[in-house]
């Protein structure tokens, strides 16, 4: 930690950092953004939909005189907005704490993808992801200090079936995060990805829909299967997924980089 870092404490070890927490509207960006709030962080929401957005802003927590909200329209496949609204943002001081979350593609086999899709998704998740990151890195070396958690998806170790542009494009987001945790290691800012499993979240239900329409199946039927694939045996809770992303955003994480944490309930197979 830096000569001028903030002081925390520890309650309120994320005192004097802001943090930028995307798709903050509702599930796991909503959660997360409570869980840094609750550790002290003035945090910024995003997503397009002012309304929702003011809504999870007002309620967040303010713990020490110091920290303050803020909400931020803007939408993510929009690359030069984003841009100018992000860096706008942060003209106001730095952010040092950046959540890439947003809403994951529809379902469907890779092989009948229309080829647009694929590169939509890609603009969404991977470029937007790099824009935020170029807004604020200036910020985060000033202060030797930064943390960029991506959500994605435990597909970047398991792909899962009938998700082919998700898995696709969620592998990509998980090799520019290792690269990027290479590269700003130095600076004092670590770059990880977090991984979750099945959800309670609006992300969740679609799938389960979408998995019943194609099969004729029951949406119960369909997730009392994918319950017998998890040893926890149940949907992990938003706030859990939002634990995990806390940790990373902590101080006490600061030599944890360039990981792919699962919090899946034990599902995924794979090491």
């Amino acid at each position: 930690m830096s000569a001028d870092a903030p002081a925390a404490s520890a309650v309120a070890p994320l005192a004097g950092r802001r943090a930028l927490v995307c798709g903050a509207s509702e599930g796991i960006g909503r959660a997360s953004a409570i869980a840094l709030a609750a550790r002290g962080a003035s945090v910024c929401v995003l997503s397009r939909r002012l309304d929702a957005l003011e809504a999870v802003r007002d309620a967040l927590p303010r713990i020490h005189a110091d920290q303050y909200h803020v909400a931020l329209v803007a939408d993510l496949s929009d690359a030069a907005g984003l841009r100018e609204r992000v860096t706008a943002l942060a003209a106001d001081g730095a952010l040092h704490i950046l959540v890439n979350n947003t809403a994951g593609p529809a379902g469907g086999p890779a092989n009948t993808a229309d080829p647009e899709a694929y590169v939509a998704v890609f603009r969404q998740h991977l470029v937007a992801n790099q824009v935020l990151v170029q807004a604020l890195l200036p910020g985060m070396r000033a202060a030797h200090w930064g943390r960029i958690v991506n959500i994605i998806s435990t597909s970047v170790k398991e792909p899962i079936a009938n998700l082919g542009v998700s898995n696709t494009v969620r592998g990509a987001v998980a090799s520019w995060a290792k690269t990027l945790a290479s590269e700003l290691g130095a600076d004092g800012i670590t770059v990880n990805n977090v991984l979750p499993g099945y959800t309670r979240t609006q992300r969740l239900a679609q799938i389960l829909a979408e998995r019943a329409a194609s099969t004729g199946k029951s949406e119960q039927a369909i997730a009392d299967a994918m319950l017998a694939t998890v040893p926890a045996g149940r949907f992990a809770e938003a706030g859990e997924i939002a634990a995990a992303v806390a940790f990373l955003c902590s101080p006490e994480a600061g030599y944890v980089n360039g990981i792919n944490l699962p919090v899946d309930g034990g599902r995924t197979r794979a090491l």
